[in-house]
């Protein structure tokens, strides 16, 4: 089943990540998860540069390692790193003491401010023991740029739908992803409903 938004109990289980971002206008973040990519992190980079628009990068500690240029690519262009743990690991899988330790050790690679989990889910004792480390990102609208079923014209008419004033969006710049078939034509309808995007969260 996929969830677009998340189930509202999730944000009862996790009452201080952010879902979506207090705004009088609208404003809109945009996200990506699992980079750096060699491939589709640069071209994602190049298409935000000629809008203007910065995004937030959470990547995986294992590929910021491998690529750390990119990384510093993607600050160069005035984009924010956010940690998604070492490895992806499911943490409703993962002893809290391991899991925790998956996000630590991709601080010094990423960041050690932001961090979003990876699926979207963790134990209650990891959520409370990484708030008390790092600012917890989730998300508003999720597309499933990655699910191989639906093409990149799905997630493009799933993001008109379902984007209001302070959505976190999640997107993926990795091989798996239709992002780069839809993300301008997604960008140039935002700005045409008078939408705006931000990383000042």
């Amino acid at each position: 089943m996929r969830f677009f938004r998340p189930p509202l109990i999730l944000r009862l289980l996790y009452p201080d990540a952010l879902f979506r971002v207090r705004t009088e206008g609208k404003s809109l973040v945009l996200t990506f998860d699992d980079g750096p990519d060699p491939d589709s992190t640069v071209k994602l980079a190049r298409i935000l540069e000629r809008h203007g628009i910065k995004a937030i990068f959470f990547c995986s500690g294992r590929k910021a390692e491998e690529f750390p240029e990119l990384v510093e690519f993607l600050r160069s262009k005035g984009h924010v790193i956010g940690n998604h743990g070492y490895d992806h690991l499911n943490g409703c899988r993962t002893p809290a003491a391991q899991y925790s330790a998956n996000a630590g050790k991709a601080a010094s690679l990423t960041s050690d401010e932001f961090f979003r989990p990876p699926y979207g889910t963790m134990k209650i004792e990891q959520y409370r023991e990484l708030k008390r480390r790092f600012r917890l990102f989730l998300w508003d609208v999720m597309p499933y740029d990655f699910d191989n079923n639906l093409t990149g014209g799905d997630c493009l008419s799933i993001l008109k739908k379902k984007i209001r004033p302070g959505s976190v969006i999640v997107l993926h710049d990795s091989g798996r992803s239709s992002v780069l078939w839809f993300i301008e034509s997604f960008l140039i309808f935002a700005r045409e409903e008078g939408y705006s995007f931000t990383t000042d969260i």
